[in-house]
């Protein structure tokens, strides 16, 4: 039998969708599939793309109010028709790529693509389309009515709550947000080890002063901690603030730039604070890393924070006084309160969904 072919589109609005996306492809190729990664949007319209993630990057992080006015609107919108020229170019974009690329399924992880594929598969051949909700809990209206053969999500709870909205439990799947698959074989830190020094991967957002608020609010905690900074792609407008950090707390401060390694990152270290994204939550999860989260966007990453929640692995920190509380809590009594949530993760224990995500998807199409 001939290798399954498998589109995977994407878009590049929140490093969720992309994360999921690649790690997939991944999965799928390590099953054996042949899998192509595209984004429809960058392709079909990149200027505009470009801007409108700028935009979006710059609302989600310094109007976070701003953003939940326009993420709740998107409930009212009906995605069924092409109602705007803007996105006929994305559209066309994806309409060629699946006639080139004459894929056995679609996968789309952002929600605006599976009400395209509707349109561009009428009179075709049938070529199920499976959408990767990346969201936990708390699912924008854009997901829920989108037009698939089957919806993957991340948790149990998720999926519950998809059911009692009145979505058919046979088609929702509970694979688990697809993680990058080195996580399936990695272990994180031992929860019952001696935990000096006490290592937290800190992953800033775009907003200036934060770096140093938050750095030393970690640093304060505990004479033991030891922080490590990745700048990503903030890297130039972050790095003299934190390299700040680093002379003000010697041999406590490690920077890092961009970064291959998360996997490895995360599960070399006691503790995340970062964005409640969906892709650094479900990292955290599968690293079995507890997790403060220290900016939160209204609506779509609400959920991801009650996950955490849930799972007792995580808490919001809204102030730096916040994040040290925290942190000194978790730490004291030889770190127990730290070694609860770590227990907590090992007993949940999801650190393969984009494995199972393929194996899922290849199963329904026949292939494997």
């Amino acid at each position: 039998m001939p290798a399954a072919r498998i589109l995977i589109v994407t878009a590049a609005f929140g490093e969720g969708h992309n994360s999921a996306a690649r790690n997939l492809a991944l999965g799928l190729r390590q099953l054996g599939a042949e899998t192509m990664v595209a984004d429809p949007c960058m392709l079909g319209s990149p200027f505009l793309t470009k801007t409108l993630c700028k935009a979006y990057r710059f609302v989600t992080t310094h109007m976070p109010r701003v953003w939940y006015r326009i993420y709740l609107s998107t409930d009212r919108m009906d995605f069924s028709r092409q109602s705007t020229p803007v996105m006929r170019s994305p559209e066309n974009a994806l309409a060629a790529m699946v006639a080139d690329f004459q894929p056995d399924a679609v996968v789309s992880t952002y929600p605006l693509y599976p009400f395209y594929l509707a349109r561009i598969l009428q009179g075709c051949p049938k070529c199920p389309v499976f959408t990767v909700v990346t969201d936990s809990i708390e699912i924008n209206a854009s997901w829920k009515k989108a037009p698939t053969t089957a919806w993957f999500v991340t948790d149990a709870l998720t999926r519950e709550l998809m059911v009692r909205g009145g979505l058919p439990k046979e088609k929702i799947f509970d694979t688990g947000f697809p993680v990058h698959p080195d996580f399936a074989g990695m272990t994180g830190v031992d929860r019952n080890a001696f935990v000096k020094p006490f290592r937290a991967l800190y992953f800033p957002t775009a907003k200036k002063p934060h770096v140093r608020r938050v750095a030393r609010a970690l640093l304060q905690a505990s004479a033991d901690v030891h922080i490590t900074i990745v700048l990503g792609k903030n890297v130039r407008l972050l790095y003299s603030r934190a390299r700040e950090i680093q002379r003000e707390f010697p041999g406590r401060v490690k920077l890092i730039g961009w970064t291959r390694r998360v996997p490895a990152l995360l599960n070399s270290h006691h503790l995340i604070i970062g964005k409640a994204g969906g892709a650094t939550v479900h990292e955290a999860i599968a690293a079995q890393c507890p997790m403060i989260v220290y900016h939160l966007v209204p609506g779509q990453e609400e959920g991801n924070l009650k996950l955490l929640e849930h799972l007792g692995a995580g808490k919001l920190a809204e102030t730096p006084e916040q994040i040290t509380a925290i942190l000194a809590d978790m730490l004291a009594d030889q770190w127990a309160n730290w070694r609860i949530m770590k227990k907590q993760l090992a007993v949940y224990h999801r650190n393969s969904g984009s494995l199972h995500a393929a194996r899922t998807l290849l199963s329904m199409i026949g292939a494997k």
